[in-house]
Order: C-alpha cells, then sequence, then structure tokens
C-alpha cells in the first residue's frame, strides 16, 4: 500500500518506520529542509514512560492564579483573540477533576509501557544510536506536601505497574551527587529506575538513515501542504507545492498545525500550541551535571545528560502559535539551572531554543481513524512526543494495515 505520512517530527518518523516494517511503499512530506528540525529538535530528552499524569489535575488550578502573576512561572498565559485558545483554556479546567486525572493517567501508562517496548524493539532491530542511556529518573521536591502527594501518585501508580521508590534527602544525593548543593532545600524525591533519555532529532535523523538505506521510504523536504483533497468520504490526495500528492492512506502527524488542515475536511482536535523551552549546554564538571535524568518538581524543569551536553528543558506558555524565542523566559531558564546545578557548565556556549506541544485539554493524544476512513491521525502528543512516539506509530500502522490495535485505545481514538 501507498502511504503519505504528513510531518517529519518524531511523530512521523516513527510512524514512517513502523508502515516501513510492514512493508508499505512510504513517503514522508515535510516543509523543513530535513527531519525533526520543530518541535521535535531540542525537546527534553527525557524518555519518561512512567510520568505521564497529565497537567490537568486537582491539584493545579489553585496553583494557576500565582502562576499566571510570577515572571518566572512554569506556566505562562498569554490571552488572545482566539476562540480555541478559550476552548481550549475551558476545557482543559473541566478536565482539572481527580476522576478524570487518574483515568487519563491509567490510560496513558498503557500507551506508555507499549511505547517502551516498541522504542527498545526499534533501538535492536534499527541499531540506533543517539545518545541513548537508561538511567533512571529522579524528581526532586522542596516542599513537604508536593513531596507527600507525589508519595501518594506513586502508590497508585505502583498498583498499575510502575516501579518507584521514595527516597530522602540523602538518598537523592547518594543516588545523584550532583544534587549536593540542593540539599538543605530537599524534601524527598521519587525515583523510577526504569527511565530512559536520549536526542530526539539524532533519533529521527537514524530512522530517515535506515529508512532511505533500506529503500524503504522517500522524502520530500521543503514541501508545503495547503490542503487535504477529498470526495465525499473518502480523501484523494494532498495539495502540496510540488503539486499534488497522493495515496491509498494519509497519516496525519504535524502537531500545532494539524487543527487548521483538518477543518475544512469537518474534522475538529482539541489541540492547542504550549510553547516549551530548552537550553543545551557543554557539561564542564563531570561531578557538577547531573548522570541521570532529574526533574525538579516545583519549577517543572528537567534535565537530561545526552552525551557530553545537558539538555535542560521546561514552562509552558499558553500564547498562541508563535515558536520565537523570549528572552526573559530563556534567561529564567538559566538561573534556575544555575541554582540548581551551579558547577555543570561554565555557561559559555549555551544553546536556546523553543517549540510549540500539541496539547490537548486532557492531554491524551489523539490516535487513529477518521470519517475518511484512508485518513487517519496522530496528533497532540503534548510534551510527551518522544516517549509515546514508537507506541503510537505502531498503533498507526495497525490501523492503516486493519488490524486490531495491541492495546486498548478508550480515550484516544477521535471522539467529536
Amino acid at each position: 500500500m501507498k502511504v503519505l505520512v504528513l510531518g517529519a517530527g518524531v511523530a512521523g518518523m516513527s510512524a514512517a518506520w513502523c508502515l516501513a516494517q510492514d512493508g508499505h511503499d512510504v513517503t514522508v512530506i515535510e516543509r523543513n529542509h530535513g527531519v525533526a528540525l520543530e518541535t521535535s529538535y531540542a525537546n527534553g530528552g527525557q524518555l519518561s514512560y512512567s510520568y505521564v499524569a497529565p497537567l490537568a489535575g486537582p491539584g493545579v488550578l489553585p496553583k494557576l492564579p500565582p502562576w499566571l502573576l510570577r515572571r518566572d512561572s512554569p506556566l505562562r498565559f498569554t490571552p488572545e483573540w482566539d476562540w480555541r485558545q478559550w476552548r481550549w483554556c475551558l476545557e482543559f479546567v473541566m478536565a482539572c477533576t481527580r476522576a478524570q486525572s487518574d483515568l487519563t493517567t491509567r490510560r496513558m501508562l498503557t500507551l506508555s509501557f507499549y511505547s517502551r517496548a516498541q522504542m527498545q524493539r526499534a533501538i535492536a532491530e534499527a541499531g540506533l544510536t543517539f545518545n541513548y542511556v537508561q538511567n533512571g529518573k529522579l524528581i526532586v521536591h522542596t516542599d513537604t506536601t508536593s513531596f507527600e502527594s507525589a508519595r501518594m501518585l506513586m502508590d497508585y501508580q505502583q498498583r498499575l505497574g510502575c516501579e518507584q521508590a521514595a527516597l530522602s534527602p540523602d538518598e537523592c544525593v547518594k543516588l545523584e551527587p550532583a544534587l549536593a548543593h540542593l540539599r538543605p532545600r530537599l524534601k524527598g524525591g521519587i525515583y523510577t529506575p526504569s527511565e530512559d533519555a536520549g536526542d530526539c532529532y539524532l533519533f529521527c535523523r537514524g530512522l530517515e538513515d535506515r529508512l532511505r538505506a533500506g529503500g524503504h521510504a522517500t522524502f520530500l523536504f521543503n514541501t508545503e501542504i495547503h490542503r487535504i483533497l477529498r470526495l465525499r468520504d473518502r480523501v484523494l490526495g494532498v495539495e502540496t507545492s510540488q503539486g499534488v500528492l497522493e495515496a491509498d492512506a494519509y497519516v496525519l502527524a504535524l502537531g500545532t498545525h494539524s487543527p487548521a488542515l483538518l477543518a475544512p475536511l469537518g474534522v475538529d482536535v482539541p489541540i492547542y500550541p504550549l510553547k516549551g523551552y530548552s537550553l543545551t549546554l557543554p557539561v564542564k564538571s563531570e561531578t557538577g551535571a547531573p548522570r541521570i535524568s532529574v526533574t525538579d518538581f516545583k519549577r517543572k524543569v528537567v534535565y537530561a545528560r545526552l552525551g557530553d551536553e545537558l539538555r535542560v528543558a521546561g514552562m509552558a506558555d499558553l500564547a498562541g502559535m508563535h515558536a520565537r524565542i523570549d528572552e526573559t523566559r530563556v534567561q529564567t531558564l538559566v538561573s534556575q539551572v544555575r541554582d540548581t546545578f551551579p558547577e555543570c557548565s561554565d555557561f559559555s556556549a549555551l544553546k536556546p531554543w523553543s517549540g510549540l506541544r500539541p496539547a490537548t485539554p486532557k492531554g491524551t493524544p489523539v490516535l487513529g481513524p477518521t470519517r475518511y476512513p484512508n485518513l487517519f491521525l496522530n496528533v497532540g502528543h503534548g510534551a510527551l512526543g518522544f516517549t509515546l512516539a514508537m507506541g503510537c506509530g505502531r498503533v498507526l500502522a495497525d490501523f492503516v494495515a486493519k488490524r486490531k490495535p495491541e492495546i486498548a485505545l478508550d480515550g484516544f481514538l477521535l471522539d467529536r
């Protein structure tokens, strides 16, 4: 079967890999000059299979007023004259219940554990190298209340198959000595040994190289997608800057650009961008930079060691479709790194980046078929695109092949 994959970020590339493994003739369309040059380019680097609880939870609403009043807040809201932004906000608030949060967490853990298995399989089959490490993850807490809440979530997730441990401040420093500077403020941490890290951009480049070498895929870069063409209940082709491209099936993996392309088809996906920021720093000191993945829970900042560099990522700006870098946010991130790991780098060659995470209000991606039997969705992964990519790619390949996916997909299928 001939399949067009729209988008060459980590979601599109993972779907292309899984489709090619099934023997399909795959063409990947991308507006940039290469793969993974937007949201996937410099993301947090953590493969957080056990940390998929949604942002929308009962504990987030009381935090919103003080967050919105602080310049260094992990979440910033800039109102726009855009009904999609306000609808997203309303649906987000409605999802901030314990029942919905627990339900979403259960569903996401099923998908993320499946994705971990698919990722490890792909790494073994393709021989990918992308600074991949299975080094575990430690979430540190500097507030007693948040640590106790984390212990409760840990107890809940352990019943769902997560292997985690609550650590004392001294145990946190013993596990990750680079945290010694933070010891007086630590209240505890949650450690998950099964978490991984890697460079998402290099991962996508590796998939591209393997797909090209095997003759399993064609890549059309510098190609703008104008619209999806349909006749009654079937997609006929995609109008692009290189003409109309036709296929038997179409997989849409365009992140935050998906809603605008789908709207003329009468397909509505609840996606809005949450802009995130990252820094990539050269490691100056082996003892000053963390060896395992670390998350500062209060600041919502993640640290991942990628070879001889440290990737630092965080923040979420609900501020429209603008991916440009806000220097004040970058400086906030720099100051937080200096405070947490002051000896990690000399900060002379830091590389800032920002990207638009395609988020849904509930925190679940939208996967699978649409009202058009040959159009399939792989969108809305939020900050978990890298973590969920391979699992979602396999699910999409199953749908294209008319196979029943191996996991339950309640809550992930299009419902509007």
